[in-house]
């Protein structure tokens, strides 16, 4: 039995924010807070020394904002998973935490258990972009760009058109069997397709998949 627990980090810069975060978290059986920091910098440092699996990170704090962060971090160590938790849902954050590599984006008045998922779903290596404006920028993204084609080679093959509508999904968060009953095909026949998008993009798991669908053309 694997008795690792999820190693979540906390960065944000209202202590009363970070306690109540703490608390619903270490209350879980899988997951425990490994550190906080109130600052980018700090967190930057942390994640150095202390190497999370999940990093919670506000957007604006002191000395360094969660995306410069969440840059800074992602550079270093990219198997670390990051989810921005804020109060602001606008287009220009989402944009700048995709960009950042961050594996998620949710507000800061999501539902306890919609927080715990979202960082199961991190770990797990799975994208979280739940919010109305990431979801209608990913919605309107796989709608106009049905026929995207990497620049520079980056992509080993086109994605097939049932790709795409598979990685749209994946980008939402929804797991396989979720997907399969969204598209009306079977969950076995959905692994396929997340094998070929992973392997068709080189990427690791689903969020480096989402995140290089993306920021290669997707999103412009």
């Amino acid at each position: 039995m694997n008795d690792h627990k999820i190693r979540v980090a906390l960065a944000d810069d209202q202590p009363l924010v970070r306690e109540g975060f703490r608390y619903v978290i270490n209350a879980q059986h899988d997951m425990t807070v490994s550190c906080e920091a109130g600052g980018g910098d700090e967190i930057t440092s942390l994640a150095k020394q202390t190497k999370p699996d999940v990093i919670l990170m506000d957007v604006q704090m002191l000395s360094c904002s969660g995306i410069e962060a969440t840059k800074q971090i992602m550079s270093a160590y990219p198997d670390t998973k990051i989810v921005i938790l804020t109060t602001f849902d606008t287009e220009e954050y989402v944009f700048e935490g995709i960009r950042a590599d961050a594996a998620g984006y949710l507000l800061k008045d999501a539902l306890p258990e919609e927080l715990i998922d979202a960082i199961r779903a991190a770990a797990r290596g799975e994208a979280i972009f739940r919010t109305a404006t990431a979801a209608r920028i990913i919605s309107e993204t796989f709608r106009t760009k049905q026929q995207y084609q990497p620049q520079d080679g980056d992509l080993l093959e086109p994605f097939t058109k049932r790709e795409l509508e598979v990685l749209q999904q994946m980008a939402y968060g929804l797991r396989n069997e979720d997907i399969a009953d969204k598209l009306f095909v079977s969950e076995s026949t959905v692994k396929t397709h997340v094998y070929r998008i992973l392997q068709k993009c080189s990427a690791q798991d689903r969020t480096q998949a989402v995140v290089f669908a993306i920021r290669n053309g997707i999103v412009e």
